[in-house]
């Protein structure tokens, strides 16, 4: 019988997943290229618009993570499975619920490091000119919040098969329906509409990057997550079934 949850444990996938992270090159070209490529979003507003502010930045982003992050998730449980490195994990006094939030803590620290440099950006503008700051708070809460999400589901995604390239497919088309579905509010039934709204990601995304952290978003996101995570440790217990 095995012990109870460890933080321990989850500790340890934790670190070796972002050490399997940066042992690839891949990783920093993820980093710079979005880095890049948030710059040029950020310069547009400077010098093409001139408006000192980093919105279309956040927004961009999340688009941009909408893509990166099934390819990040893809491998995490698929390759797992394929290569039967899952059963090894079973053996040992791990609990399917460490290896899951292992995995995740790891592939979502990736994701904060790989934002964490456009801060410069931030720093700068606000050299430039008078900035709101609360928008700019927000919009890196709700970002990290979204790209959570988008990880949670890129993970579920990955149990569900041990195909990479499958995982990478079922995870995009789950994350493309969240950030999409309020997208198409107008071919929908009205009393369908405040329900697909409140479903959609780039919704409450949209509500914190406007520097109001509002409780019903940030449940929004912590259940999505959580309940993404829940179904992906059911996911793994499936084996044993």
């Amino acid at each position: 019988m095995k012990a109870l949850p460890s933080f321990s444990n989850t500790n340890t996938i934790f670190w070796k997943e972002v050490r399997s992270y940066f042992n690839s090159a891949i990783a920093y070209v993820v980093i710079v290229v979005f880095f890049v490529l948030m710059g040029w979003f950020y310069a547009s507003n400077i010098f093409l618009i001139n408006i000192a502010t980093l919105r279309n930045m956040f927004e961009y982003a999340g688009i941009i993570f909408l893509f990166v992050i099934p390819a990040m998730t893809m491998r995490l449980l698929a390759e797992e499975r394929k290569s039967g490195t899952i059963e090894i994990l079973s053996t040992k006094p791990l609990h399917d619920a460490e290896i899951v939030l292992g995995k995740f803590l790891a592939s979502w620290a990736f994701v904060g490091i790989t934002v964490l440099p456009t801060l410069v950006y931030y720093f700068t503008i606000t050299l430039l000119g008078d900035i709101d700051h609360g928008p700019v708070i927000g919009g890196y809460i709700g970002l990290m919040l979204m790209t959570g999400v988008y990880v949670a589901v890129g993970l579920l995604a990955s149990s569900l098969t041990d195909n990479q390239i499958v995982a990478f497919m079922l995870g995009l088309f789950f994350c493309i329906v969240l950030f999409f579905i309020d997208k198409m509010l107008f071919v929908m039934p009205d009393f369908a509409t405040g329900v697909l709204q409140f479903l959609s990601v780039d919704y409450h995304f949209s509500n914190i990057a406007k520097g109001v952290i509002d409780t019903r978003d940030v449940v929004y996101f912590l259940s999505v997550l959580g309940f993404s995570l829940y179904l992906s440790v059911i996911s793994l217990e499936r084996r044993k079934w």
